[in-house]
């Protein structure tokens, strides 16, 4: 791969669980390549490096090390990338925690995600959990004043497989709408650029 350009936008992705290479923290990784084969640059912040940060306190004055840079990063950020599991009607704790974090960004001269595009993706065993867990969180990036794509990702992966034995999406619609999202994310960082 060549190198990408440093004024290229910069792409941040948080997602996935607890479980390393979960569904989430995977559609993540190939939206992240669609964004990089735009000419983007990305950052990802998966399930692992989440569970590391503490639960969001207000009252702690200094945020800890994965936290700082979580907030680094995104503060430098042109746009981000946000999958999560679809818990019980909702977004997972973990990435409310990370989201929460964000508060870290109120006073930045860009606060929150301020003028920033924000794909929305979701992973849920139903779809009815895919909706309402994909509607929370196109609300908490309005919340925080991004700017979510028009596309939003909803897989069920119990309706039809994700992944083939391989690890690849399995499904051409899948890839398309992945590749969607990440193309309306660049292209609105560069917009706002």
């Amino acid at each position: 791969m060549s190198p990408v350009p440093s004024e290229a936008p910069l792409i941040v992705g948080i997602g996935g669980t607890t479980r390393p290479g979960s569904s989430s923290e995977r559609v993540l990784a190939r939206a992240l390549e669609a964004v990089e084969a735009l000419g983007a640059r990305t950052r990802m912040f998966n399930g692992p490096f989440l569970a590391r940060m503490p639960i969001y306190d207000p009252a702690v004055g200094e945020p800890g090390p994965e936290a700082a840079e979580l907030l680094a990063t995104v503060a430098a950020a042109d746009g981000v990338i946000i999958s999560t599991p679809g818990y019980h009607g909702s977004i997972s704790g973990l990435i409310k925690n990370a989201v929460d974090t964000l508060e870290g960004l109120r006073t930045d001269a860009r606060p929150y995600l301020e003028n920033r595009s924000v794909g929305c993706v979701v992973v849920a065993d139903g779809w009815q959990a895919c909706g309402t867990a994909l509607s929370a969180l196109r609300t908490i990036v309005h919340a925080l004043r991004g700017w979510p794509t028009p596309m939003g990702l909803t897989f069920n992966p119990s309706a039809t497989p994700l992944f083939d034995g391989e690890g690849r999406m399995a499904n051409a619609k899948d890839i398309q709408q992945v590749e969607l999202l990440a193309s309306q994310v660049v292209e609105f960082a560069r917009r706002a650029r």
